[in-house]
Formats: structure tokens, C-alpha cells, sequence
């Protein structure tokens, strides 16, 4: 299987920025950030043919309410957000922009009240999180029905495989040695 362009750079570390804007992906998830720094950020990502989708959570100087989503959409060109909050999900729908909820398994009633808050907001994609959870995987993506992100903690090749191979259409992942690798 060739799963090229399926992983999506996570940027975690500002050091890791030039490696993304030159990584083959299309997609980077912006994960670090201020008020400051994040137009020039998007800016060079656009100027690669590369679509930036920003954690709001993990920006810091911006509010985590439908004006920072419409503050970043407005003056910054963002292309997607990321989140874990419902109410942001609606905001970035509300402003035509894509977005993804982040959900975490830590144990079934985490679960299941993730896949209840996925059924009431209904966002553009899913990112499960940790992504080293084959079973998991697929049990989320046959209950959510969207495109469906593993991250958090996937570091190889045979990570990335196994997750994919268990349904995920992405793996999201700091980790730049898999970002231009052919799986």
C-alpha cells in the first residue's frame, strides 16, 4: 500500500517549521504559535501550495471562542482549525472553514462521549488520539462515518502502517522522519 500524502506533518517545536514548509505533504496542523507569529507561519505555508490548519488551543494570545475563529479566518487565511471544544467546531462551521475535532481515548466512557459530541457537531474530520490503538481505530472510524486522523505518539513506519491499515485515513505526527516517507 502507498500511503503518500497521508501524513500530515504536526508542528510541535518551532524548529520543526522549515522541515514541514519542505516536506512533500500537503497539510500541516499548526501547533505551536501566538498572535504574532501565526500570519507569517500560514503566509509561508500558502506560498508552498500547502494548507495550514491551526489547534486554537495551542495558539496562544487568541481567545477559544466564534471570534478567534473568525479573527483567523479573517486576518490570518487559515485553512482548517483543530480543536476539542464543540462550541469551536460550530464557530468554524459558521465560517465556512474545515475543522477538526480532536478526541482522546482514555477509556471507554471517554469514548463513547466523544462519539456523542462528534453526532451533535459533526465536524469535517475526526483525529483520534493516542494512535496506537488498532482496535480503537477502527471501531471509531465504523461509529463516526467522516475521515478519520490518528495522532499522538506514533513515531515509525510500522506505527503509521498499522494505523492506517486499521482505517485511518491520516496519521497526524511531530515526528519529521515520517513525513516524506513512502509507506
Amino acid at each position: 500500500m502507498n500511503f503518500i500524502g497521508k501524513i500530515i506533518p504536526s508542528i510541535v517545536d518551532y524548529s520543526q517549521f522549515c522541515d514541514a514548509l519542505n516536506s512533500d505533504c500537503e497539510r500541516v496542523n499548526i501547533m505551536i504559535g501566538n498572535i504574532n507569529n501565526l500570519k507569517e507561519m500560514i503566509l509561508e505555508l500558502h506560498k508552498k501550495d500547502k494548507k495550514a490548519f491551526v489547534h486554537i488551543e495551542m495558539i496562544s494570545g487568541i481567545g477559544r471562542d466564534k471570534d478567534a475563529v473568525r479573527f483567523m479566518c479573517d486576518e490570518f487565511g487559515i485553512d482548517g482549525i483543530i480543536t476539542t471544544k464543540s462550541q469551536i467546531i460550530l464557530a468554524a462551521k459558521a465560517q465556512k472553514v474545515p475543522c477538526v475535532q480532536r478526541i482522546f481515548a482514555i477509556d471507554s466512557a471517554a469514548l463513547k462521549n466523544a462519539f456523542s459530541a462528534v453526532a451533535s457537531c459533526v465536524p469535517d474530520e475526526v483525529e483520534l488520539m493516542p494512535g496506537l490503538m488498532p482496535k480503537i481505530i477502527k471501531k471509531t472510524k465504523e461509529t463516526i462515518k467522516k475521515p478519520l486522523i490518528v495522532g499522538g505518539l506514533v513515531k515509525g513506519v510500522e506505527e503509521a502502517r498499522e494505523a492506517f491499515l486499521s482505517g485511518a485515513d491520516y496519521v497526524s505526527t511531530g515526528c519529521k522522519e515520517l513525513w516524506n516517507v513512502k509507506i
